[in-house]
């Protein structure tokens, strides 16, 4: 009976590393694109968790929350063909057919229900096949004894089968781990050189960077990324069209090269992104430099009037869509450069859409459709109980706290020199100020601020001669003091029109975090 239990599990552990030894080659032939046979699980598993649950992820456990969902995925996905291949072993002992013959077939099979590639199907069978084979070397017919002599050679054997499986698993994995990170994309090389008007907005912004540590600078260093997917569309440049359809004059079309060729319409703008699902004082708000054209190239062609239709949805390639009013395209961006470079695959390559002074969701990477409506609609986040597709909520967040003195001041009776600081946005309407308390509230003191960033100028700078300022971007602020002993700081800002940042603390749902941000700091 011992015997038997352990040759269940042994059998049971060869299967697991079946199934890992699978997954890991298809990994290694297509690396983390939508043909990974795991990335079909990964929908289903999106697709089926309650809104509730999803919305509580997002707010306690942030990124975190969907790297889980896609680990999840994962151990589904070796789940599926570790349970093929214990069902092919099974069978072909029942009818003496070699296991090898039929547990790549039956792995092979599952991966074909999983994904349409071909590449990632068979590199899927040969790694469980190759597992397979290998905790079959050595196999002896002393499983079928009864003897103590017998069993314990058995359970020597049944071991060794595990061994050999177990180092084949991390074989295949290690090979497609490294094999794998290599894929992912339609993303030309680049020579990493930026054309002279690019560089020239990205020195400016670099120069009006405050000089204080623990904050990213004008231009995000690490940009964040939220997708509803768990493995980012990859189109081809070459195969790409965004299409402008519903009610329109004419339906129109065009490729890369059409809007790209846009020559004289060609823009660079500073826009910040604010995700409606970060905390307060999240760190998921971000800058950079965009290049592409304005949307209403487009919509002219198509004879949209935007004062005449109520809203627009957006379309994506990983199906994603957002609803919101067609008038919030007048300043709209279709941008195919970020920092002066092809965009980024995680950023939307090779069309994504920039929404002035809104929400980060609706700014729709990997774009394939504008549809314009004539009666309101819900978006992807609407459909969940959001209300993010609005302007975005003023806010200042307090980010790094540095202690400039000595500190030896403090504790002997002295004052410490103290420094706070962080970024302050208000989408559209710009920052006029931020204020700064140092005992809770009782008192303000209004903070230094970045000089704003520049405008587009266009290739060329301004004809003027003069710089505009970006409309859409956040600006730094710091703030230098004393203390001795331990206090509150809040920060808050006010907006360009005058109006000060809501005190009310609330969640990020349904429609983006508010209140002051406080943080107790001891010098």
């Amino acid at each position: 009976m011992r015997s038997e239990a352990r040759g269940l599990l042994a059998s049971a552990l060869v299967a697991g590393a079946a199934g890992t030894a699978a997954v890991a080659g298809s990994y290694a032939a297509v690396g983390r694109t939508p043909a990974f046979v795991a990335a079909p699980v990964s929908e289903v598993v999106i697709a089926s968790t309650p809104d509730a649950v999803v919305t509580w992820s997002i707010q306690t456990l942030g990124s975190l929350g969907s790297q889980l969902g896609f680990l999840l995925a994962l151990a589904l996905t070796v789940g599926l063909f570790a349970l093929a291949t214990a069902v092919a072993a099974r069978l072909a002992d029942r009818f003496a057919v070699p296991a090898l013959a039929v547990a790549p077939v039956a792995c092979v099979a599952v991966a074909l229900a999983l994904t349409g590639s071909a590449a990632s199907t068979l590199a899927a069978g040969a790694g469980a096949g190759l597992v397979v084979a290998l905790a079959s070397v050595g196999a002896s017919d002393a499983d079928e004894a009864t003897t103590d002599a017998a069993a314990d050679a058995a359970h020597a054997s049944a071991r060794r089968r595990v061994l050999q499986a177990v180092a084949g698993a991390f074989a295949v994995g290690g090979v497609g781990a490294v094999l794998g990170s290599g894929k992912g994309g339609d993303v030309p090389e680049t020579d990493g050189e930026v054309s002279a008007g690019v560089q020239s907005l990205l020195d400016e912004a670099a120069e009006k960077s405050l000089d204080v540590e623990g904050i990213e600078p004008l231009v995000s260093e690490q940009f964040y990324q939220v997708d509803v997917n768990n493995v980012d569309p990859t189109p081809k440049r070459e195969d790409w069209t965004l299409s402008v359809t519903g009610a329109v004059e004419e339906e129109t079309e065009f490729d890369y090269e059409d809007l790209t060729g846009l020559s004289e319409s060609v823009e660079h703008r500073f826009v910040t992104l604010r995700c409606v699902g970060e905390g307060l004082n999240g760190k998921k708000m971000d800058t950079a430099l965009w290049t592409g054209v304005p949307v209403t190239e487009l919509l002219d062609s198509a004879g949209v009037e935007l004062g005449e239709n109520c809203c627009v949805m957006l379309r994506a390639a990983d199906d994603y869509f957002e609803e919101f009013p067609l008038s919030a395209l007048r300043d709209g961006f279709l941008a195919f450069e970020m920092n002066g470079e092809p965009l980024p695959r995680g950023h939307g390559y090779p069309v994504r859409a920039l929404i002035p002074g809104h929400w980060g969701e609706i700014n729709v990477k990997w774009l394939t459709k504008i549809e314009v409506l004539e009666e309101e609609a819900k978006g992807y986040w609407e459909k969940r109980g959001w209300h993010g597709t609005g302007p975005v909520n003023t806010v200042a967040k307090l980010h790094a706290v540095n202690r400039l003195g000595d500190a030896t001041d403090a504790a002997s009776g002295g004052a410490t020199k103290m420094q706070v600081a962080g970024h302050a946005y208000a989408g559209t309407r710009g920052i006029r100020k931020v204020e700064v308390s140092t005992d809770g509230g009782s008192s303000w003191n209004e903070a230094t601020l970045s000089e704003p960033l520049p405008g587009n100028p266009g290739e060329g700078g301004s004809e003027n001669g003069e710089q505009s300022a970006a409309e859409d971007a956040w600006r730094q602020w710091e703030h230098t003091y004393e203390a001795t002993d331990a206090h509150d700081v809040v920060v808050r800002a006010t907006d360009g029109e005058g109006n000060l940042q809501p005190k009310e603390d609330s969640k990020p749902f349904p429609s983006g975090a508010t209140g002051w941000v406080s943080k107790w700091v001891e010098p």
